[in-house]
């Protein structure tokens, strides 16, 4: 578990967040992917596997900041193991 939780510090905190506003907003018009699926999702309609997809691949950067929030203890210890 402390390897996962170091390999989720490994990007900057700002690189998360510039992910984040850049695939939660693509593409702009008509409407942004990731508001377009959760509405979706909310009306039930969001059964094609490309659109599960869809909003799984838009929203992964936030997923990622929500879980490196929820361990903060691991914070600065990013370390990938040399394979050599």
């Amino acid at each position: 578990m402390k390897r996962f939780t170091s390999w989720l510090h490994c990007p900057s905190m700002g690189m998360l967040i510039v992910a984040a506003l850049l695939l939660g907003a693509m593409p702009i018009t008509p409407e942004p992917h990731l508001f377009e699926k959760i509405r979706m999702l909310m009306d039930g309609t969001l059964v094609k596997p490309v659109d599960i997809f869809d909003l799984f691949w838009h929203s992964w950067p936030i997923l990622w900041i929500i879980l490196r929030l929820l361990t903060p203890n691991a914070e600065g210890q990013c370390r990938i193991p040399d394979k050599s």
